[in-house]
């Protein structure tokens, strides 16, 4: 199989990485001349370039720009493919992202590999980044069952752990657990740049270890995608952030109360259920 993958960074780069390991032959197309030459280098993709002609011999494309990107380059794209040829997306969105580009293209897979890094670019691209990590797909009801299958037939390869759902719940899920804890991290990096006294800050930064690299990484991480997290999935981030909300003003009054017990209690509650969202 002709695997194209557009967008050679981190995600796109680390796909071609392990897709040519499996066999398959993969073309890449990026924006820039220098990303492709280096993901020639690095052995990410058999052949590359900044024209779109190239993914005409693709079975599968794998659109791995940023959200904003993706209708635009599907639109761009069409002209150039067999009406065979199944496209799917790495969107951590996929409400706007299904609703735009099923229309379009019948052989259309939503999906979301749920692996990444604080870096970048086709630099950071590394071997089997997907193992045992979530590979979400959302098909709908107009999907066809061989564009599914052959995606996922792609995603076991990677030695993924795949996922079926709606595309509107996949969005409320991971606005729980992946776009709430980058506004809530960033939060806290904010909240103790408020440091009225300049002393205490360097000294908090000077102190600072393994507690609050953990809990702040990913608020540090890149500012583009925190944005595309928020403008795409909107509603479900905002719904997500006022429960936040509710529960810290309940945290607030528990310490102003000076309820301990309550305290402890809520403490071992969230011990326990941590462990439900960290499956091994």
């Amino acid at each position: 199989m002709n695997i194209g993958i557009i967008g050679l960074g981190l995600i796109g780069g680390s796909l071609g990485l392990d897709l040519r390991l499996q066999g398959y032959r993969v073309l890449g197309v990026s924006r820039r001349e220098q990303t492709c030459e280096q993901a020639i280098a690095c052995g990410a993709v058999d052949t590359a370039s900044v024209d779109l002609t190239t993914l005409k011999p693709a079975d599968l494309v794998i659109i791995c720009t940023h959200i904003a990107a993706i209708l635009p380059t599907v639109q761009q794209l069409i002209p150039h493919l067999s009406p065979a040829t199944v496209l799917t997306d790495v969107g951590s969105v996929k409400v706007p992202v299904v609703e735009a580009i099923a229309p379009l293209w019948e052989n259309f897979v939503g999906g979301h590999p749920m692996a990444g890094k604080t870096e970048s670019g086709i630099e950071a691209a590394q071997k089997q980044l997907f193992v045992n990590n979530p590979y979400v797909l959302t098909p709908i009801a107009s999907t066809p069952a061989s564009a599914v299958q052959i995606v996922e037939e792609v995603a076991r390869s990677l030695q993924a752990k795949i996922y079926h759902c709606r595309p509107e719940d996949h969005d409320r899920a991971v606005s729980w657990i992946s776009h709430l804890p980058v506004m809530v991290s960033t939060n806290l990096i904010a909240a103790c740049m408020s440091e009225s006294n300049p002393e205490v800050l360097t000294l908090a930064q000077n102190l600072a270890s393994s507690g609050f690299r953990d809990t702040s990484r990913v608020g540090g991480g890149n500012s583009e995608l925190g944005v595309m997290m928020a403008r795409y999935n909107r509603q479900e981030l905002l719904r997500s952030l006022q429960y936040y909300r509710q529960h810290l003003d309940d945290l607030i009054a528990i310490v102003e109360q000076e309820n301990w017990e309550a305290l402890e209690q809520r403490l071992k509650s969230t011990h326990a259920a941590r462990t439900r969202f960290l499956k091994e």
